[in-house]
């Protein structure tokens, strides 16, 4: 396990701010299961239940509870622990809840990037950073064709155009900042729509469902029909921790530059086949249609080209759309049965990910 990214992780200082929250807490337990000396940064624990809480992470990295908005302790955080490397993940992550703090949405995932941002200027310690931002920092037309990298950035929502000017402030310290040849490597990630077990977010259609199956209600659909390019959370972890490899040994010219992270084109499905397919893993439940009028628009469509990352990086997705629902359903059918130690299920699951990765060969999971 420690010898995958070609050993990068090992014993390496790595940071993830937002280490809390659903894909902060699995990236966690990956790096440790690599060999990583982890601390995070984060302002709280966004859900309860909770799988930072449930995974047991609070004792086994240096959790630090700070605000990514508050630069003076997020400053202190990274020159405390001193770092190689940082991922990036706080954010206000919900597109519809957008609506109704704006200024917090926006002061987060802008502003909260401008700091760290900040701080990379006068870190001595790191060395290469990933920014997670969003599929849907694209100006959205609704096109047929998957978003690439150089495509129009923007949002009529403000979590959407809150990750855009995160986008875009990257950019700029980039060029105005880390242009030297010994600078702080640092590159984005696009990740398109995450399932996986230990999400408890509302207005998220998995932690919906598992939230009223379990109370044996049916759940409410807004939008049956919209379309996403849905993922296990293993996938585009995986995506983030290849492009740190390369920013830690310099691969590439890939400092400053932005990477799609999402899956085969067979996986773009709708709400509607996504709970099809979860019910009958689960072993039943039911839905209902309940549109909802309250001017908070969602996109119907939205597809990632992710072409970028197969030719830089060597990176592809690994689980087809069957397998990422049967790991996400079978998560959360352990935890509501009382398994003894979901860390323990959470682990192999990833070391089930990554089996699954060496019979596919991919690059990362057989170098050495």
């Amino acid at each position: 396990m420690k010898e995958i990214f070609g050993g990068v992780y090992k014993n390496r200082r790595v940071m993830v701010t937002g280490h809390t929250g659903f894909k902060g807490s699995w990236l966690c337990l990956w790096l440790l299961k690599l060999g990583a000396k982890v601390a995070g940064y984060s302002i709280d624990v966004p859900t309860s239940p909770s799988n930072f809480e449930i995974l047991g992470l609070k004792d086994r990295i240096k959790h630090v509870n700070g605000d990514i908005g508050d630069i003076g302790s997020l400053r202190k955080a990274i020159r405390d622990f001193s770092p190689d490397i940082i991922f990036h993940l706080a954010a206000q992550s919900l597109a519809r809840y957008s609506y109704d703090v704006p200024l917090e949405t926006f002061h987060t995932n802008m502003g909260g990037t401008v700091n760290l941002l900040e701080c990379l200027r006068s870190s001595g310690s790191v060395k290469a950073a990933v920014i997670v931002t969003s599929d849907k920092c694209y100006q959205n037309f609704e096109l047929e064709r998957g978003y690439r990298e150089d495509d129009v950035l923007g949002g009529e929502d403000p979590y959407s155009s809150s990750k855009a000017c995160a986008e875009l402030a990257t950019r700029t310290y980039m060029k105005a900042f880390f242009t030297g040849g010994d600078s702080i490597r640092i590159a984005t990630a696009r990740a398109g729509n995450v399932i996986g077990g230990g999400d408890w977010a509302k207005d998220r259609v998995i932690p919906d469902c598992v939230r009223a199956f379990s109370a044996g209600k049916k759940m409410i659909v807004r939008n049956p029909d919209a379309t996403r390019p849905w993922q296990h959370v293993l996938e585009p972890l995986g995506g983030y921790l290849l492009l740190g490899e390369h920013l830690l040994r310099g691969r590439g010219k890939i400092s400053g530059e932005a990477f799609n992270f999402g899956p085969n084109s067979e996986i773009v499905k709708s709400v509607r086949e996504v709970l099809k397919l979860f019910i009958r893993h689960w072993g039943g439940g039911s839905w209902k249609y309940k549109p909802l009028n309250d001017g908070k628009k969602e996109s119907k469509l939205l597809r990632l080209c992710c072409d970028k990352a197969l030719e830089r990086l060597g990176w592809s997705a690994v689980l087809n759309f069957e397998e990422s629902i049967d790991m996400t359903a079978d998560w959360y059918k352990a935890y509501y049965g009382g398994y003894a130690d979901m860390s323990d299920f959470s682990r192999s699951q990833i070391e089930q990910y990554i089996k699954k990765a060496i019979d596919n060969r991919a690059s990362w999971a057989k170098r050495s």
